[in-house]
């Protein structure tokens, strides 16, 4: 079943005020919306919510999709801030927009991509999904950057977190791009790593900002 975003919306304020702040409920007010929105229609038919008077309360049958609907947005928020660098209120509007195509297993995929991430860029938690736990139990923490792999470990680069032009251009002309394979033949002092048949180094500074998709042992 797919929600509307007006409806998604609702249950993100509800989950955070019911699950995080301990309410019971809230106002209309405090959703900005009236008791005949289409969003809050759409969630007492699937009994996801209980409307008494002015007050709004979360029904257990609406905390899953809830939890989902902020987890959705707190994933999206890290896509923008940590790997787009989009900041401010700018960040916090295109999340808002992207966290709606996040539905079918695409949050898992950007999960695992931001290598399963516990809190938003705010300090908040991010609900674990499915892939986080299998993860957890497997060792697998997906794309990490070059820092974290050993000597002789390879992967696929995933994204660069290069935070001006001139870092992003220095790796790029190196070869360092999404999709290239790359192999870390050093990891002291330097970082030496091997993409084709080239050899390149990198303080740590730099190879913090190149994200692997680790290849299986």
């Amino acid at each position: 079943m797919r929600l509307s975003e007006k409806a998604e919306e609702i249950l993100e304020a509800l989950w955070i005020a019911t699950e995080e702040k301990g309410e019971l409920s809230i106002s209309l007010d405090q959703l900005n919306i009236g008791s005949g929105d289409e969003g809050l229609l759409e969630l007492g038919h699937h009994a996801f919510v209980e409307v008494k008077g002015e007050r709004v309360s979360l029904r257990p049958k609406g905390r899953a999709d809830a939890r989902m609907s902020i987890r959705r947005h707190r994933l999206a928020e890290r896509l923008m801030m940590d790997v787009l660098d989009v900041q401010g209120e700018t960040a916090e509007e295109r999340a808002c927009e992207f966290e709606h195509l996040l539905h079918e297993g695409v949050d898992t995929k950007l999960c695992t991509l931001l290598n399963h991430p516990t809190t938003c860029p705010h300090g908040k938690p991010i609900p674990p999904g499915v892939c986080c736990v299998d993860a957890q139990k497997s060792g697998d923490l997906g794309v990490v950057s070059l820092t974290e792999l050993k000597a002789g470990e390879s992967g696929e680069i995933a994204y660069l977190a290069a935070d001006d032009s001139k870092k992003m251009q220095k790796l790029m002309s190196m070869g360092v791009l999404p999709g290239n394979q790359l192999v870390l033949r050093q990891a002291y002092p330097s970082y030496v790593f091997r993409i084709g048949h080239s050899e390149f180094a990198v303080d740590s500074g730099l190879a913090r900002d190149i994200f692997v998709r680790k290849a299986s042992a």
